[in-house]
């Protein structure tokens, strides 16, 4: 696959990464602010101390902001699978949306297109995991709600990134705190009792978009389950790689 068109756009807000780097996770998230170049401008501005290594508009035009093999200040407080230093091992990707302060809207079709395309790009480049592509309210489910609910996560899914199994009606099992609890640590949230309703958020945000209270209900449960499986078999399935990949490094 060649790589996708980008423009250049340095921004001075970036650091080293481990030698060598480790580059497995793609984080996804929104500008959440009122225009493109006002994203852009903060991105770019050293006083501002955060960055992203792409930028993509609603018009499906790609930013390139900081080299991949540099460390992008994105993730923040964050958290994944148990490990907390995200921006060592990820790329950002901004997408320009107004987000919940200023007017959140669907993501347009050109945009989702180019989002595409870069997350192949990148996957094919760094085999990245199902399991490690997220978004920034998986991974900061205390303080962050973006993409959010509107993110169209079931297109990428079809175009091979991510994670997105089919909802199947819930059963009468009973709804169990406990073994959600569980299901959401082992699809990747770092979530105890005190944080577990701000992860159900967040995993109803990206999973179960039509309800994102917290209220663990049947069909969360039901759905939550179906994850757990999902990234199961995802992490089954990609491992036989990963090795190829680190034999391939000795």
């Amino acid at each position: 696959m060649s790589p996708c068109k980008t423009h250049l756009r340095p921004s001075p807000n970036h650091g080293c990464r481990d030698d060598p780097p480790r580059i497995d996770m793609l984080v996804l998230h929104y500008t959440g602010m009122t225009s493109a170049q006002a994203a852009l401008e903060r991105l770019c501005d050293p006083a501002a101390k955060v960055s992203s290594h792409y930028l993509v508009e609603e018009d499906g035009r790609i930013w390139r902001l900081i080299p991949d093999w540099r460390r992008a200040f994105h993730a923040g407080r964050s958290c994944w699978e148990g490990e907390h230093d995200l921006n060592t091992v990820s790329i950002g990707i901004e997408i320009v949306n107004p987000g919940h302060e200023w007017g959140y809207r669907p993501f347009p079709h050109a945009q989702m297109l180019s989002v595409e395309r870069l997350c192949r790009d990148l996957i094919s480049r760094y085999l990245v995991p199902p399991n490690r592509i997220v978004g920034h309210s998986d991974i900061a489910p205390d303080r962050k709600a973006d993409p959010g609910e509107l993110f169209d996560w079931p297109r990428l899914a079809r175009a091979g990134i991510g994670i997105w199994p089919p909802a199947h009606p819930p059963s009468g099992t009973p709804i169990d705190s406990a073994q959600s609890l569980a299901d959401l640590r082992a699809i990747g949230y770092c979530a105890t009792t005190t944080s577990q309703t701000a992860a159900l958020v967040a995993f109803q945000r990206r999973f179960r978009p039509a309800r994102c209270d917290g209220v663990l209900d049947r069909e969360t449960a039901a759905r939550l389950s179906e994850v757990r499986t999902a990234f199961a078999r995802a992490r089954a399935a990609y491992a036989p790689e990963l090795r190829t990949r680190c034999r391939s490094c000795k």
